[in-house]
């Protein structure tokens, strides 16, 4: 018997029941008891192993966007961006990267309805031949809030009472009166998009502002934007109410079936780009992410595109250990100061170390396809195995070198150390301007929406005032009807 061959991996199965140990288990439904009636006694390994695993079988979920369901493909180039990136991923038309994308609900815990109004998460793992890079986006171009001082003390407004545990409009209206920065993440949140129809029919985003070097040095600012090639669909209230009464996995079972039956789903990759020697030419900071870049200034730019054709193997290792994180880029894309993305890039990996350990980066689907090494040993649950007798760096003993060089961010930082709010808030403009983009009953719609939320009777008169006054500086006549369904 070779003792190296048998990893774990169900590859290798016995054609009888183990132990963990290996042990073969010759009856596995009945316990070892002194008399046919018991007592049963503790030296029943088997029995106290099979109640132990079956104790640990949950781990922690995620604090946001524990509702999930995740499916494998490829990302292909299909357009030369090389003279903005030297990420080797995007070199050249035709190079396909396999990947595994996560879409989720956000707000609500693991086993609830995915037809709650909600955002929706977008996070795509690209494991390139330089390490992985992870895309962690939404279905909305923006968020909420600017400062990710503010985002334990939002998730908390939105989460259910602590009291009650249950979800309460007072209490996310009376949070978002403080700050109408919101504005513009709710005309997409009230909005029809708010229920999406499923994960296939659903656009993406990487909300927050990256940018892309190329192998001169040369950076331009970058947002990133998956387009589903079967369209956009939604639920309205009548319908969601309906699908989710029926089956409240009706999407993760959507796409499980979908690339089951053959019918393999696809995005289209855009991006839109801003010199960084251009980023003060607009009416809003290019880095707030409560802002969207107007296309008629900046228009989209294809890329490539995302194909899921795979479903998972097994919904636990592959979608409930699976972690994301927007500190994980490779060369040629790099992290702007967009302040929500630097407070995303700590708070992520350590949300995973908690949840899944300090070497979850080990675990086969977070772990590089490409070759790799550190000098990162031990720790709870390390299992590479290694055989270096060299754990540090430099030695005369290790032929391991620094990576050749590459390109980085030429930005500069100066300035004093304080607490900062941007200059350009400008937060009412692009809101109203996207409530006049929309039909006539489809501004009803979001005016019901918002009446139906304004009427909860927590709600006192002083919110209720200042979410008129919001939404007037956003459009005079949203603000005037506002008032007037709610005799205001």
């Amino acid at each position: 018997m070779d003792p190296y061959k048998y990893r774990p991996t169900s590859t290798y199965n016995a054609p009888f029941g183990t132990t963990n140990s290996g042990a073969p288990v010759w009856k596995n439904n009945s316990l070892s008891t002194v008399r046919s009636r018991g007592p049963i006694i503790l030296e029943d390994c088997h029995l106290v192993e099979k109640l132990a695993n079956f104790d640990r079988e949950r781990i922690p979920e995620r604090v946001v966007h524990a509702r999930g369901a995740s499916a494998k493909g490829f990302f292909e180039v299909t357009h030369d961006i090389c003279h903005l990136t030297c990420a080797d991923f995007l070199q050249a038309p035709g190079v396909q990267t396999p990947v595994i994308v996560r879409f989720s609900t956000v707000i609500h815990e693991r086993g609830s309805p995915e037809t709650l109004r909600d955002p929706r998460g977008f996070a795509v793992k690209f494991y390139t031949k330089e390490g992985n890079f992870d895309l962690v986006g939404s279905n909305f171009p923006v968020f909420f809030l600017r400062d990710g001082m503010k985002f334990p003390d939002m998730i908390h407004a939105l989460r259910p009472n602590p009291k009650s545990h249950i979800q309460e409009n007072w209490r996310i209206l009376d949070f978002f009166s403080h700050y109408p920065e919101s504005l513009h993440m709710f005309t997409f949140l009230f909005d029809d998009l708010g229920v999406p129809q499923d994960y296939r029919h659903m656009e993406g985003s990487s909300v927050n502002t990256y940018a892309l070097i190329n192998k001169v040095g040369k950076a331009h600012y970058v947002k990133f934007h998956w387009k589903p090639t079967c369209g956009v669909k939604c639920f309205l209230e009548e319908e969601a109410i309906k699908v989710g009464g029926a089956n409240h996995s009706h999407a993760t079972q959507d796409l499980y079936d979908s690339i089951a039956a053959g019918n393999h789903l696809e995005w289209k990759l855009y991006i839109q780009t801003i010199d960084l020697a251009h980023e003060h030419r607009f009416d809003f900071d290019p880095l707030d992410v409560t802002k969207t870049w107007p296309v008629d200034i900046l228009p989209l730019r294809p890329v490539g595109h995302l194909v899921l054709n795979k479903n998972i193997d097994n919904f636990f290792a592959e979608n409930e250990q699976l972690s994301f994180s927007p500190a994980i880029v490779v060369p040629g894309i790099c992290h702007s100061d967009d302040m929500m993305l630097e407070s995303r890039i700590s708070s992520y990996d350590d949300a995973q170390r908690h949840r899944l350990g300090p070497n979850y980066l080990q675990l086969p689907a977070n772990a590089p396809k490409c070759a790799h090494h550190n000098n990162h040993p031990d720790g709870f649950m390390n299992f590479m195995h290694r055989d270096e007798e060299v754990n540090y760096f430099p030695s005369r003993y290790d032929a391991v070198r620094h990576a050749e060089r590459f390109p980085i961010s030429p930005a500069v930082c100066t300035g004093k150390h304080e607490t900062y709010i941007i200059e350009k808030e400008n937060d009412f403009k692009q809101p109203g301007e996207r409530y006049r983009s929309w039909a006539s009953d489809r501004q009803e719609r979001f005016i019901c929406r918002w009446v139906d939320a304004l009427s909860d009777p927590h709600v006192t008169h002083e919110i209720r005032n200042i979410w008129i006054s919001y939404w007037t500086q956003a459009d005079e006549s949203l603000g005037q009807k506002l008032a007037s369904h709610l005799v205001v």
